[in-house]
């Protein structure tokens, strides 16, 4: 699950101790993705992924996808993807770590509001509620992945559950994950309103 964290104070002391605890878990998982991938015979240089990490960038798929690409392993990212790194795949290495309600706290703690990323993609809507009982601010009910139908069943269950509405096109980079996407997904004014006004001090 992927929680998101708005305005937050990025200074905060916790919160900065979380993201390095954070940053090593991706060190280790670029590592460990590094060995399966040698292990089917797809051998890549992690030393530039490794070296961005030291610079304090965030590592992880998108970086190993850039060098099986680079590597002539796959044609495309999305091939990554596909055929080695999403969930289940041969060199998939799972996160370690923090719950969600502990992420919701740290995002707390941070002076943020907590919401919960792309309900639609993710599909563990029986772990909504529970979320949100442990104090989750806000669904990202408007998202890239997400149909009219699917759209309309998450606002009901966050306004069933009283939370806030997000929206995101799940961009992450202009050289990684879904570069296209950047500003294609805009948040309806009304829920812009109301978000900005849970933030207010």
């Amino acid at each position: 699950m992927h929680v998101l964290g708005y305005f937050i104070q990025p200074d905060a002391v916790a919160l900065r101790a979380f993201l390095d605890r954070q940053r090593s878990d991706r060190v280790r998982r670029v590592a460990e993705m590094r060995d399966r991938l040698t292990a089917l015979g797809c051998q890549i240089d992690v030393a530039p992924i490794l070296a961005a990490a030291a610079r304090g960038q965030s590592v992880g798929r998108p970086q190993i996808a850039a060098a099986l690409l680079s590597a002539g392993h796959v044609r495309t990212r999305d091939e990554a993807f596909d055929r080695f790194l999403e969930f289940r795949g041969a060199a998939y290495v799972p996160r370690v770590g923090t719950s969600p309600e502990q992420v919701v706290a740290m995002v707390h703690a941070a002076g943020g509001i907590a919401s919960l990323a792309h309900p639609g993609v993710s599909a563990r809507d029986h772990l909504i509620a529970p979320l949100a009982a442990a104090g989750l601010d806000a669904l990202e009910v408007v998202h890239s992945d997400h149909d009219a139908a699917t759209e309309t069943r998450y606002r009901a269950l966050a306004t069933e559950l009283g939370l806030l509405v997000t929206g995101g096109s799940d961009f992450h980079a202009v050289d990684g994950h879904r570069p296209g996407r950047l500003g294609s997904v805009g948040l309806p004014l009304a829920d812009f309103v109301a978000l900005d006004a849970a933030a207010a001090p």
